[in-house]
């Protein structure tokens, strides 16, 4: 085997109570600013009436938080620097004309404490009573979580901790993480945004099964980093040393070596592409 440099272009992938100090910090955040609203219409219902509903809740936090998503709704976390927790819930529910939709939406319960947030409600059968639950939750950057979806999609952004994440149907989303991150999506695509340069915790592990992977690097950053895919290209535009042919899979050390940067796919690309940050 010999150390050959390769450069490689990428073939890219298609890819509840107002807290008014609140929401004024994170509006002064950039990267953390509250996108949540109803004025996104994207809960179809054939022909069915849709109403939406936006709810605020400010809570305690502990140090660990587990997100639940059910069945049909996505979960975004983000990093901020108070000590508590803001919970933002999208509600959007849908009936035959416009005050059935409107007493299923009140039929609708977000369950929100020190460590928990979930949603119940009516179980929607063939019949009817479909709704849908999307949060938006800021906490603060040093915390523990666990998120779970569905039908549904995940991000999580400038948080550091134990972090684990899963779901069924949606993509995911990893911006500015730290800690010891390890989680996976059947059918999605996987983003993952590094910054600095080193991984700040013990490892990052994520894998899709049916999607592809892309992972935003900054080009002088020092890890273990392995990439694969079983039915998919590996490709690559940042100079990289690897040992023999570019194949199915990746196993170097980048710059000074550090943590295992893992990222995985079975059925879809893998791209890693070089960022400014």
């Amino acid at each position: 085997m010999k150390l050959t440099l390769i450069t490689l272009a990428v073939v890219a992938l298609p890819l509840a109570a107002q807290d008014r100090p609140a929401m004024r910090q994170i509006q002064r955040q950039d990267s953390g600013s509250p996108q949540l609203n109803c004025d996104s219409k994207n809960f179809s219902q054939n022909r069915m009436v849709t109403q939406c509903e936006m709810r605020e809740q400010t809570i305690g936090f502990s140090g660990r938080l587990t997100v639940d998503g059910g069945m049909n709704g996505g979960v975004t976390v983000k990093g901020w620097d108070r000590a508590d927790a803001l919970v933002r819930t999208k509600i959007e529910a849908a009936a035959d004309d416009q005050l059935g939709a409107k007493a299923l939406l009140s039929q609708i319960f977000v369950d929100a404490s020190t460590g928990m947030v979930a949603a119940r409600g009516p179980v929607s059968t063939n019949k009817g009573q479909p709704w849908h639950v999307q949060f938006e939750i800021f906490v603060p950057r040093r915390a523990d979580l666990s998120i779970k979806a569905h039908n549904g999609g995940i991000g999580i952004s400038d948080v550091h901790g134990r972090i684990e994440f899963e779901t069924m149907n949606g993509g995911v989303t990893l911006s500015r993480l730290g800690g010891d991150v390890e989680g996976k999506t059947m059918n999605g695509g996987l983003t993952v945004n590094l910054t600095g340069d080193r991984w700040d915790g013990t490892k990052l592990d994520a894998r899709t099964s049916n999607g592809g992977v892309t992972i935003n690097m900054p080009e002088r950053y020092s890890a273990n980093f392995e990439a694969g895919t079983v039915n998919g290209g590996l490709n690559i535009d940042m100079p990289m040393t690897v040992r023999g042919e570019l194949g199915k899979r990746l196993s170097t050390v980048l710059g000074s070596g550090g943590p295992t940067i893992r990222v995985e796919t079975t059925n879809g690309g893998v791209n890693v592409r070089r960022s400014a940050i």
